[in-house]
């Protein structure tokens, strides 16, 4: 078990005062067997009206913040503490009718898992040609060998690239460009997943990033998105193409939602001129 504290401050900087609207954050981490929160301290500048807590479709803790004030400065910081427990290995307890792919979900789970199968651009055949380099037509793989390959195609073949422009490219794009942010080749391994007929979802959170002797890890020092696909006989596994990682190790899991404009760390509104934009500062 490892205990874990995350320091995230988010600043905005306004060049003249602006009237601020509602905004949303997703920071706290979700309990499970594998971790469990400790604390959660919440400090916002300028003080709110109002704050509470809701559940989205999801299961997600989101933070709805409201103001009643103009301002140049709007600052979030966050610290969380946590116990972690990390998986040594893939614990890949497949079951018997999946341990090879191609294979159907069972019946009573496919209605749940089917909106996390479909493809977000069903259309987009870079994905199925990206593919054809690790699948033979009409070859069947072990299961877990094949989420593996995937996850590590992307790690080895895909260059990091750390973007402040919001949003998420396309599939093909990153196959395009063949680079991308951590977003991106989340996003990658899932539509690629699901292609295969695997049910696919995003995750948010946090990467650890070992001081010196450890793994080199990308995408600290920001928020960190990866992916889970669910397998028969071992649930929810995660993968995180950015490092190569398979299962929890290193990973801090916030949030988990269908696509990745779904899970948001922090988002908002202002009303004021749009010359008024400034700048934003993120810190973890």
């Amino acid at each position: 078990m490892t205990i874990y504290t995350v320091h995230h401050s988010t600043v905005y900087r306004y060049r003249r005062p602006v009237k601020l609207g509602q905004h949303q954050m997703l920071f706290r981490p979700r309990d499970s067997f594998d971790q469990r929160l400790l604390d959660c301290q919440l400090v916002i500048k300028p003080d709110p009206i109002e704050i509470r807590w809701i559940h989205d479709v999801f299961g997600n803790c989101l933070t709805l913040v409201d103001f009643n004030t103009l301002a140049e400065l709007l600052e979030f910081e966050t610290t969380i503490r946590l116990e972690h427990t990390p998986e040594n290995a893939p614990d890949f307890r497949i079951e018997e009718y999946a341990r090879e792919h191609p294979f159907a979900y069972d019946g009573n789970e496919l209605p749940d898992l089917d909106p996390y199968i479909r493809r977000h651009y069903p259309s987009d055949t870079a994905i199925d040609e990206w593919l054809s380099k690790f699948m033979g037509p009409g070859v069947n793989r072990p299961t877990g060998q094949l989420l593996m390959t995937l996850n590590e195609a992307i790690a080895e073949g895909f260059s990091y690239q750390r973007r402040t422009m919001r949003g998420t490219q396309t599939p093909a794009e990153t196959i395009g460009l063949q680079q991308g942010t951590c977003r991106d080749f989340a996003f990658l391994m899932m539509e690629a997943a699901r292609s295969l007929g695997f049910a696919a979802r995003f995750i948010t959170g946090y990467v650890y990033v070992p001081d010196r002797d450890g793994p080199v890890r990308l995408g600290g020092g920001s928020t960190h998105a990866w992916c889970s696909i669910y397998v028969p006989g071992s649930g929810w596994v995660e993968f995180d193409p950015t490092n190569g990682i398979v299962g929890n190790r290193d990973l801090i899991r916030v949030g988990v939602a269908r696509t990745p404009a779904q899970a948001i760390p922090l988002s908002g509104s202002y009303w004021g001129d749009a010359s008024y934009g400034g700048i934003w500062v993120m810190t973890v």
